[in-house]
């Protein structure tokens, strides 16, 4: 196959053995810190969208994705999950009550989020049934037998309190008996029901799960707080929400799962943008290794360059060499930066090999993902930057007055 002339100089050049050996150790630095460069702003890149999906899909599978709430009270949780439910794209609703108390077991005593739910339908929007890993959601339905009431504990909280299935812990709330002093907390015996592990720091260590009516007593409440919605596509519920209040009425108030995790993800997307600006300075950087290296090539070539000219080689196609030859380095560089990029990004995330402490990341290790249009950004971006490397030396080259040049050859 013939190759164009500026193509085929470009790679003698890049090839072939010089008398100047520095040109080829700034040429081969200049590829070695494209690729490490573009590796590492993949990595990064994966490092923080995997972290970004794995901290969303877990409290998407922890919470509801919708809240809705009525003005005038819930008197008839059913009948308004029913209604709800008719809402499209809504693939599931459920009510629930939220509390806060103390529980303790032997010396240990722990503050926790009381959660009341409907062991029926909470499934339809958590999912805590596949998050359990001992005992079931079915315990939590009140017995005849006059045992304590069942409750759900996250396994980090069970840990902290040293309790099993089975097990009694006593459970203090603010709604006990009225005084002289006022109101005076009451502890109540509860029965361990299950144990469950959401995979989020948050909810394992400090979440307990009562059936509604149960909520209702430990909390002096005759109404659920709010109706929990589970909707088809995550990324739809906001638009989703929008729609109940203009269905269903003003009284009907929403809060989407986007509005209530705005800061988080919001700081995890400045701080993946921070992150791959300041790890992307590394092909800035190589790309000047790539501009001195075609200068010094440039300096080498005079001779070569002149007597091209003197051929009949016009400036365009002068430029055009010396363009392709750090375009060469880029895209080499670039190459297999992004190979290495992709492939260790994937053996990090396969083999969990970075592990982080959960009660800080709220993971146990760090998810590594690559998206497609993140992988080609940097791919191109990295292109784009070398190329531009370029502009400078073969501007010069092209400028190259070969009388003067050849003067005194």
């Amino acid at each position: 196959m013939d190759l164009p002339f500026e193509l085929h100089i470009a790679l003698r050049y890049l090839l072939a053995k010089r008398k100047l050996a520095p040109i080829s150790v700034v040429s081969l630095f200049s590829t070695v810190g494209v690729a490490v460069g573009v590796m590492a702003v993949i990595i990064a890149l994966a490092m923080m969208t995997g972290l970004q999906q794995e901290l969303r899909d877990r409290i998407l599978g922890s919470s509801p994705h919708i809240y809705v709430w009525k003005t005038t009270g819930i008197d008839d949780p059913r009948a308004e999950a029913d209604k709800l439910r008719q809402i499209p794209h809504v693939v599931g609703a459920s009510p629930a009550i939220i509390g806060q108390g103390l529980l303790s077991a032997a010396q240990e005593t722990m503050p926790v989020q009381i959660k009341g739910i409907d062991p029926v339908l909470e499934q339809q929007v958590t999912d805590l049934r596949q998050a359990m890993r001992s005992g079931s959601i079915e315990a939590l339905t009140p017995s005849a037998d006059g045992k304590p009431d069942g409750i759900l504990l996250g396994t980090d909280l069970a840990a902290k309190l040293n309790v099993k299935v089975g097990d009694d812990v006593s459970l203090l709330t603010p709604q006990g008996t009225l005084s002289p002093m006022g109101m005076l907390p009451r502890a109540r015996r509860m029965r361990v029901a299950g144990i469950f592990s959401l995979g989020l720091f948050e909810f394992d260590s400090t979440y307990g799960y009562v059936s509604i009516d149960v909520a209702k007593r430990l909390l002096g409440k005759d109404r659920v707080d709010h109706i929990q919605l589970r909707v088809d596509d995550i990324m739809r519920a906001p638009q989703i929400a929008d729609t109940i209040p203009a269905r269903l009425g003003d009284k009907y108030i929403k809060q989407d799962w986007a509005d209530m995790q705005k800061s988080l993800f919001s700081a995890l997307l400045l701080e993946k943008i921070a992150v791959s600006l300041a790890i992307g300075l590394i092909v800035v950087v190589a790309a000047l290794n790539i501009v001195s290296s075609l200068i010094l090539l440039v300096m080498e070539k005079n001779r070569d360059i002149a007597i091209l000219k003197t051929m009949g080689a016009g400036a365009r196609s002068v430029t055009a060499i010396f363009v392709m030859e750090g375009l060469i380095i880029g895209m080499a560089g670039t190459t297999v930066g992004a190979a290495l990029g992709y492939t260790l990004s994937t053996v990090l995330d396969r083999y969990k090999l970075i592990r982080v402490p959960m009660d800080v990341y709220q993971v146990s290790h760090l998810p590594f993902t690559v998206l497609p249009r993140d992988f080609a950004f940097v791919v191109a971006a990295a292109v784009i930057v070398c190329f531009l490397a370029t502009i400078y030396p073969s501007r010069q080259a092209a400028r190259l007055d070969p009388a003067q040049a050849l003067r005194y050859e």
